[in-house]
Protein backbone atom coordinates (compact mmCIF):
# COMPACT_ATOMS: atom_id res chain seq x y z
CA UNK A 1 0.00 0.00 0.00
CA UNK A 2 1.23 3.49 -0.88
CA UNK A 3 0.23 6.67 0.91
CA UNK A 4 0.72 10.03 -0.82
CA UNK A 5 0.25 13.19 1.23
CA UNK A 6 -1.34 15.58 -1.25
CA UNK A 7 -1.73 18.29 1.39
CA UNK A 8 -0.86 18.63 5.07
CA UNK A 9 -2.10 22.10 6.00
CA UNK A 10 -4.97 23.35 8.08
CA UNK A 11 -8.11 25.01 6.69
CA UNK A 12 -6.32 28.16 5.51
CA UNK A 13 -3.14 26.50 4.30
CA UNK A 14 0.43 27.70 4.80
CA UNK A 15 1.35 30.44 4.04
CA UNK A 16 -1.81 32.00 5.42
CA UNK A 17 -3.28 35.10 3.80
CA UNK A 18 -2.45 38.38 5.60
CA UNK A 19 -0.30 36.71 8.25
CA UNK A 20 3.20 37.99 8.98
CA UNK A 21 4.15 34.93 11.05
CA UNK A 22 7.74 33.93 10.07
CA UNK A 23 6.73 30.42 8.95
CA UNK A 24 4.69 32.02 6.18
CA UNK A 25 7.91 33.43 4.71
CA UNK A 26 9.89 30.21 4.97
CA UNK A 27 11.97 29.16 1.95
CA UNK A 28 11.73 25.51 3.01
CA UNK A 29 9.19 23.85 0.72
CA UNK A 30 8.16 21.58 3.60
CA UNK A 31 6.68 24.66 5.27
CA UNK A 32 4.35 25.28 2.32
CA UNK A 33 1.17 23.33 3.00
CA UNK A 34 -1.94 22.87 0.88
CA UNK A 35 -5.16 21.77 2.57
CA UNK A 36 -5.05 18.24 4.02
CA UNK A 37 -5.74 15.19 1.84
CA UNK A 38 -4.13 11.81 1.18
CA UNK A 39 -4.23 9.31 -1.66
CA UNK A 40 -4.24 5.63 -0.67
CA UNK A 41 -3.11 3.26 -3.44
CA UNK A 42 -2.74 -0.50 -3.79
CA UNK A 43 -2.42 -2.69 -6.87
CA UNK A 44 -4.06 -0.64 -9.64
CA UNK A 45 -6.50 1.14 -7.30
CA UNK A 46 -6.31 4.62 -5.72
CA UNK A 47 -8.75 6.22 -3.28
CA UNK A 48 -8.73 9.83 -2.13
CA UNK A 49 -9.53 10.88 1.43
CA UNK A 50 -11.10 14.35 1.23
CA UNK A 51 -11.22 16.62 -1.79
CA UNK A 52 -10.46 20.15 -0.68
CA UNK A 53 -10.04 23.48 -2.47
CA UNK A 54 -6.45 22.65 -3.52
CA UNK A 55 -7.42 19.36 -5.23
CA UNK A 56 -6.59 20.51 -8.76
CA UNK A 57 -3.14 21.77 -7.81
CA UNK A 58 -2.46 18.67 -5.72
CA UNK A 59 -3.24 16.08 -8.38
CA UNK A 60 -1.33 18.01 -11.04
CA UNK A 61 1.70 18.24 -8.78
CA UNK A 62 1.57 14.56 -7.80
CA UNK A 63 0.68 13.45 -11.35
CA UNK A 64 -2.29 11.43 -10.13
CA UNK A 65 -3.49 9.44 -13.13
CA UNK A 66 -6.22 7.42 -11.48
CA UNK A 67 -8.81 7.87 -8.73
CA UNK A 68 -11.30 5.08 -8.08
CA UNK A 69 -13.29 6.85 -5.38
CA UNK A 70 -13.36 9.56 -2.72
CA UNK A 71 -13.96 9.11 1.01
CA UNK A 72 -15.06 12.21 2.92
CA UNK A 73 -14.30 12.74 6.60
CA UNK A 74 -16.77 15.62 7.04
CA UNK A 75 -18.41 18.54 5.30
CA UNK A 76 -16.15 21.52 6.11
CA UNK A 77 -15.00 23.46 3.07
CA UNK A 78 -11.33 22.53 3.34
CA UNK A 79 -12.37 18.88 2.89
CA UNK A 80 -15.00 19.13 0.12
CA UNK A 81 -14.45 22.31 -1.91
CA UNK A 82 -12.59 20.61 -4.77
CA UNK A 83 -15.38 18.29 -5.85
CA UNK A 84 -16.12 20.16 -9.08
CA UNK A 85 -12.54 19.54 -10.24
CA UNK A 86 -12.98 15.75 -10.41
CA UNK A 87 -14.47 16.20 -13.90
CA UNK A 88 -11.44 14.91 -15.86
CA UNK A 89 -11.51 11.68 -13.84
CA UNK A 90 -15.24 11.36 -14.56
CA UNK A 91 -14.52 11.70 -18.27
CA UNK A 92 -12.17 8.74 -17.83
CA UNK A 93 -14.18 6.40 -15.57
CA UNK A 94 -17.73 7.76 -15.59
CA UNK A 95 -19.50 8.51 -12.32
CA UNK A 96 -17.01 8.87 -9.46
CA UNK A 97 -17.89 6.74 -6.41
CA UNK A 98 -18.04 8.93 -3.31
CA UNK A 99 -18.36 7.68 0.27
CA UNK A 100 -19.70 9.72 3.20
CA UNK A 101 -22.08 9.54 6.11
CA UNK A 102 -25.64 10.69 5.36
CA UNK A 103 -25.28 14.17 6.87
CA UNK A 104 -22.17 14.87 4.81
CA UNK A 105 -23.78 13.57 1.62
CA UNK A 106 -26.75 15.89 2.21
CA UNK A 107 -24.37 18.85 2.51
CA UNK A 108 -22.64 17.85 -0.73
CA UNK A 109 -26.01 17.58 -2.49
CA UNK A 110 -26.93 21.08 -1.33
CA UNK A 111 -23.61 22.72 -2.19
CA UNK A 112 -23.22 20.92 -5.53
CA UNK A 113 -26.85 20.57 -6.58
CA UNK A 114 -25.89 20.75 -10.27
CA UNK A 115 -23.70 17.65 -9.83
CA UNK A 116 -26.35 15.63 -8.03
CA UNK A 117 -29.45 16.60 -10.02
CA UNK A 118 -30.99 13.74 -11.99
CA UNK A 119 -32.79 15.66 -14.76
CA UNK A 120 -31.72 18.44 -17.12
CA UNK A 121 -28.10 18.02 -16.05
CA UNK A 122 -25.50 20.42 -17.34
CA UNK A 123 -23.56 18.21 -19.79
CA UNK A 124 -20.12 19.20 -18.49
CA UNK A 125 -20.86 18.61 -14.80
CA UNK A 126 -19.03 16.01 -12.79
CA UNK A 127 -20.85 12.75 -12.15
CA UNK A 128 -20.90 10.93 -8.82
CA UNK A 129 -22.13 7.61 -7.50
CA UNK A 130 -23.35 8.08 -3.92
CA UNK A 131 -22.42 5.55 -1.22
CA UNK A 132 -23.72 6.23 2.28
CA UNK A 133 -21.41 4.77 4.92
CA UNK A 134 -22.29 4.13 8.53
CA UNK A 135 -20.47 2.78 11.54
CA UNK A 136 -19.65 -0.54 9.94
CA UNK A 137 -16.77 -2.13 8.09
CA UNK A 138 -16.88 -2.24 4.28
CA UNK A 139 -14.53 -3.35 1.53
CA UNK A 140 -12.96 -1.58 -1.43
CA UNK A 141 -11.19 -3.76 -4.00
CA UNK A 142 -9.93 -6.30 -1.48
CA UNK A 143 -9.03 -3.81 1.29
CA UNK A 144 -11.01 -3.65 4.53
CA UNK A 145 -12.12 -0.11 5.47
CA UNK A 146 -13.13 0.67 9.05
CA UNK A 147 -14.79 4.03 9.78
CA UNK A 148 -13.54 5.56 13.04
CA UNK A 149 -15.96 7.83 14.89
CA UNK A 150 -14.32 11.07 16.01
CA UNK A 151 -15.47 14.39 17.40
CA UNK A 152 -14.27 17.58 15.74
CA UNK A 153 -15.33 19.82 18.59
CA UNK A 154 -18.98 18.67 18.81
CA UNK A 155 -19.24 17.61 15.16
CA UNK A 156 -19.30 13.85 14.56
CA UNK A 157 -16.86 12.99 11.79
CA UNK A 158 -15.13 9.91 10.38
CA UNK A 159 -11.53 8.82 10.28
CA UNK A 160 -10.67 5.73 8.24
CA UNK A 161 -8.60 2.61 8.75
CA UNK A 162 -7.34 0.83 5.62
CA UNK A 163 -6.06 -2.53 6.87
CA UNK A 164 -3.04 -1.50 9.02
CA UNK A 165 -3.07 2.21 8.09
CA UNK A 166 -5.32 4.81 9.75
CA UNK A 167 -6.00 8.46 8.88
CA UNK A 168 -7.58 10.67 11.56
CA UNK A 169 -7.85 14.35 10.77
CA UNK A 170 -9.63 17.19 12.61
CA UNK A 171 -9.84 15.09 15.78
CA UNK A 172 -10.49 16.58 19.21
CA UNK A 173 -12.10 13.65 21.05
CA UNK A 174 -12.39 9.91 20.53
CA UNK A 175 -14.34 7.38 22.60
CA UNK A 176 -12.65 4.40 24.20
CA UNK A 177 -14.52 1.90 22.02
CA UNK A 178 -13.25 3.64 18.89
CA UNK A 179 -9.66 3.36 20.12
CA UNK A 180 -10.13 -0.42 20.07
CA UNK A 181 -10.45 -0.17 16.28
CA UNK A 182 -6.93 1.24 16.08
CA UNK A 183 -4.91 -1.62 17.51
CA UNK A 184 -1.87 -3.06 15.69
CA UNK A 185 -1.34 -0.24 13.21
CA UNK A 186 1.74 0.05 11.06
CA UNK A 187 1.10 3.74 10.41
CA UNK A 188 -1.19 6.24 12.11
CA UNK A 189 -1.75 9.71 10.64
CA UNK A 190 -3.29 12.14 13.11
CA UNK A 191 -3.82 15.89 13.09
CA UNK A 192 -2.15 18.39 15.42
CA UNK A 193 -2.81 21.98 14.52
CA UNK A 194 -0.38 23.80 16.86
CA UNK A 195 1.23 23.69 20.31
CA UNK A 196 -1.39 25.90 21.98
CA UNK A 197 -4.74 24.31 22.93
CA UNK A 198 -7.51 24.52 20.32
CA UNK A 199 -11.26 24.09 20.89
CA UNK A 200 -11.87 21.67 18.01
CA UNK A 201 -8.48 20.11 17.15
CA UNK A 202 -5.75 18.17 18.91
CA UNK A 203 -2.74 20.25 19.76
CA UNK A 204 0.70 18.60 19.76
CA UNK A 205 0.50 17.51 23.41
CA UNK A 206 -2.86 15.81 22.86
CA UNK A 207 -1.73 14.16 19.62
CA UNK A 208 1.44 12.76 21.20
CA UNK A 209 -0.50 11.41 24.18
CA UNK A 210 -2.93 9.74 21.79
CA UNK A 211 -0.10 8.23 19.75
CA UNK A 212 1.50 6.90 22.91
CA UNK A 213 -1.79 5.27 23.87
CA UNK A 214 -2.52 3.73 20.45
CA UNK A 215 1.11 2.63 19.93
CA UNK A 216 1.40 2.42 16.13
CA UNK A 217 4.79 1.44 14.76
CA UNK A 218 5.02 4.90 13.18
CA UNK A 219 2.92 8.04 13.39
CA UNK A 220 2.72 11.12 11.19
CA UNK A 221 1.24 14.50 12.12
CA UNK A 222 -0.89 16.37 9.58
CA UNK A 223 -3.44 19.26 9.33
CA UNK A 224 -0.73 21.66 10.47
CA UNK A 225 -0.99 25.43 10.81
CA UNK A 226 1.81 27.97 10.51
CA UNK A 227 1.56 28.39 14.29
CA UNK A 228 3.11 24.96 14.85
CA UNK A 229 6.46 26.32 13.70
CA UNK A 230 9.13 25.45 11.16
CA UNK A 231 9.12 21.87 9.86
CA UNK A 232 12.83 21.40 10.51
CA UNK A 233 12.67 22.63 14.10
CA UNK A 234 9.46 20.81 15.07
CA UNK A 235 10.71 17.54 13.58
CA UNK A 236 13.73 17.56 15.90
CA UNK A 237 11.48 17.85 18.96
CA UNK A 238 9.23 14.87 18.18
CA UNK A 239 9.59 11.37 19.67
CA UNK A 240 11.60 8.79 17.76
CA UNK A 241 8.67 7.13 15.98
CA UNK A 242 6.68 10.32 15.29
CA UNK A 243 7.21 12.41 12.17
CA UNK A 244 5.92 15.67 10.78
CA UNK A 245 4.30 15.06 7.42
CA UNK A 246 4.73 17.42 4.46
CA UNK A 247 3.17 17.87 1.05
CA UNK A 248 4.43 15.25 -1.39
CA UNK A 249 5.56 12.76 1.26
CA UNK A 250 5.11 9.16 0.11
CA UNK A 251 4.99 6.09 2.37
CA UNK A 252 5.07 2.41 1.51
CA UNK A 253 3.27 0.16 3.98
Amino acid sequence: MKITFLGTGTSQGVPMILSNHPVNSSKDLKDNRLRSSVLVSWNEFSYLIDCGPDFRQQVLRAEVKNINGILFTHEHSDHIAGLDDIRPYCYKIGAMPIYAQKRVMTCLEKRYDYIFQKENRYPGAAQVEENIIEDQVFELNGITITPINLLHGTLEIFGYRFDNFAYLTDIKYIKEEEKEKLKNLEVLVVSAIRYEPHPTHFNVEEALAFIEEIKPKKAYITHISHMLGFHKEVSKALPENVYLSYDGLELEI
